[in-house]
């Protein structure tokens, strides 16, 4: 009847069967790229390789081509405000790298650990390191010395946050958020006089506040202090002279992510005084050149379009010479390093990590189509539909509709692996971005706000009944995958009188209210903005199956609110299965063991499938 499988490091337990290899390559090949920097004629970045257990430190130059900079013991994972970002500096022929157990120094290959802690966005300074410190319920920007002793100097502390510490002429720049506050929703942006090797001096608010989210500060070539507002209802960006602040290029679009790591940078500065900037609008990513004088006299003509092969841009810009860096992608392409040459007549790109060249069933690739859905009212939802592999006009297929994590984030229109791994078994899968999800805006990105699992569940509820009514979802062949936030929205979903067979949630939150005291500091406020809609996950109200998949060592969605859930689930004999995967943490899909959770996944739809064709 009801089946609790616990699966270890090398078992998917005896339903996923010879799924596992297929399941096994389509997570192999998903390579990513993060934390892109130009650094002294060279680009850095950290790789992420499935099952490898860390991120490699790489280096590009133009004679090596990528090099493996670090041993992989040496890197790990940041966990400062739970994702870390900003985890390596390169000074001279030095590497800081922050890990999980501290910072480190590598040079030659050799690593030495120089001061344990929880450190991230690593910035150089002169003749220092600056960063940021978490400690359990506090943080602090910190100055290293590079020669000496390096006993790290508390530049300043807060029970809140702090993030981007940029050393500029003179002055010090700095972003902090309270603890009631995340930083897509109130941010401000803070600079005082520094002198390198002191303490800073009195401190001014530049932007920012509880209604306005200021991130990504950075010092241009003009002395001015540039950085992303959403003071007009969208990130775009802004300039302080030191005496007043001006808008860059207004635009009805995003011009930074949702910080959800520390060292993010959305824009960059060319030799020739223009800013290199991504934009997104909805799923769509592209990217713009800005004149920052040309605005005042033609702000149409100032904002330029870079014609690129890429829909999904990372924020992780890097300007090299008169070329800019980019971690690209779009639905036919998987992520990949490129520098885009702008100093000739149209861009060139010159691509350094070729991705992976061919699916990994030799499959041909299943694109995309984006949908606008009604959602009652005025209200419309967008989704990213990708057709079973190789379907022809008028398809009829299985269907699954997904939430992705967040809920503050977008949906990637980008290829992934695993969506192919069930498109090219005859599935459709539907992305949304529902309610909350960024790219739309500020309003849209807080309209979750006291509305979670009701409003997103809504949208989902919306584009499953929309691909029934127009016969492209076979009518009961429908189910909901979630992950995290996501896990929480596909819960909710297979409650009450619902299109979905059945769900499938990873990592996911059960009771919001609990989550908004027992998750990491980081998280805490935004448990709290987003409860008081459809509240904790009942198992009485559920009326499909539902397989879990959850690590046992997450920390971010506590195991035992999913090993609970599911026990009450088998007192009212809902069918159900719990896939544990041992030391596994939140990031299930980058896990050792994610082919294992693809394959039960997939087992469990075909599972509902036969058991729905037998009756």
């Amino acid at each position: 009847m009801n089946s609790i499988n616990a699966v270890g490091s090398s078992a998917a337990g005896s339903a996923t069967g010879d799924v596992v290899p297929a399941a096994a390559a389509a997570v192999a090949a998903c390579v990513g790229y993060d934390q892109l920097r130009s650094v002294d004629g060279g680009l850095y970045w950290l790789e992420s390789r499935p099952g490898a257990g860390a991120e490699m430190l790489v280096r590009w130059a133009p004679a090596t081509g990528p090099v493996d900079l670090t041993p992989a013991e040496a890197t790990g994972v940041s966990t400062v405000h739970t994702y870390g970002g900003g985890s390596y500096a390169v000074i001279g022929d030095e590497v800081w790298f922050a890990g999980r157990s501290g910072l480190h120094r590598i040079r030659d290959g050799e690593v030495a650990a120089v001061i344990d802690g929880s450190f991230a966005d690593l910035t150089p300074g002169e003749g220092e390191l600056l960063g940021v410190c978490e400690s359990a319920d506090s943080d602090e920007l910190v100055a290293v010395p590079l020669t000496g002793i390096p006993e790290p100097r508390v530049l300043a502390e807060s029970s809140g946050f702090f993030g981007a510490p940029r050393l500029g002429p003179g002055l010090l720049a700095w972003s902090w958020w309270s603890k009631r506050d995340m930083p897509w929703d109130g941010c401000e942006l803070w600079v005082a006089a520094y002198d390198p090797g002191d303490l800073i001096g009195h401190p001014v608010k530049i932007a920012g506040g509880p209604d306005e989210s200021a991130i990504e500060p950075r010092w241009g070539p003009d002395g001015a202090l540039y950085f992303v507002s959403d003071r007009s209802g969208w990130w775009n960006l802004y300039r302080w002279d030191g005496s007043s602040v001006v808008a860059v290029a207004p635009m009805a679009a995003e011009c930074a992510a949702a910080p959800w790591e520390l060292g993010y940078a959305s824009y960059g500065f060319l030799g020739d005084g223009r800013v290199v900037m991504v934009v997104q609008e909805g799923p769509r990513h592209r990217l713009v050149v800005v004149d920052p004088d040309g605005v005042v006299v033609d702000p149409d003509g100032a904002v330029q379009p870079v014609r690129l092969p890429y829909t999904s841009i990372k924020p992780y810009l890097a300007v090299h010479g008169d070329a800019v860096a980019v971690v690209g992608a779009s639905p036919a392409i998987t992520q990949q390093v490129a520098l885009v040459h702008l100093d000739g007549a149209a861009p060139q790109v010159e691509v350094l990590t070729p991705g992976t060249p061919v699916t990994p069933d030799g499959s041909d690739v299943s694109t995309p189509v984006q949908l606008r859905v009604p959602v009652g009212g005025d209200r419309e939802v967008v989704a990213l539909l990708y057709p079973p592999t190789g379907a022809g006009s008028g398809w009829r297929a299985p269907l699954i509709v997904r939430a992705h994590p967040g809920p503050t984030v977008a949906c990637q229109l980008r290829l992934d692996w695993q969506t192919q791994f069930f498109t090219s078994r005859g599935f459709a899968v539907a992305d949304v971005d529902y309610t909350g999800s960024t790219g739309y805006g500020r309003a849209f990105r807080q309209a979750l706000h006291g509305r979670w699992g009701v409003d997103d569940v809504d949208d989902c509820r919306a584009v499953a009944e929309h691909l029934v009514a127009a016969g492209s979802a076979a009518p009961g062949q429908v189910f909901i995958r979630g992950a995290s936030a996501g896990g929480y929205t596909a819960l909710h979903a297979v409650t009450g009188d619902t299109p979905f067979a059945a769900a499938t949630v990873v990592s996911a939150i059960v009771d919001p209210d609990r989550w908004a005291s027992a998750a990491p500091r980081f998280h805490r406020a935004h448990a709290a903005r987003l409860c008081g809609g459809a509240g904790r996950v009942r198992a009485a109200d559920i009326r499909r199956p539902v397989l879990f998949v959850h690590g046992t060592a997450d920390e971010v969605a506590a195991v035992d609110d999913v090993r609970l859930l599911a026990a009450e689930l088998e007192h009212h004999a809902v069918r159900h299965e719990l896939v544990l995967l041992d030391g596994v943490g939140h990031g299930v899909a980058a896990s050792a063991q994610a082919a294992a959770a693809l394959a039960a996944e997939l087992a469990h739809y075909r599972s509902v499938i036969d058991g729905s064709q037998e009756a």
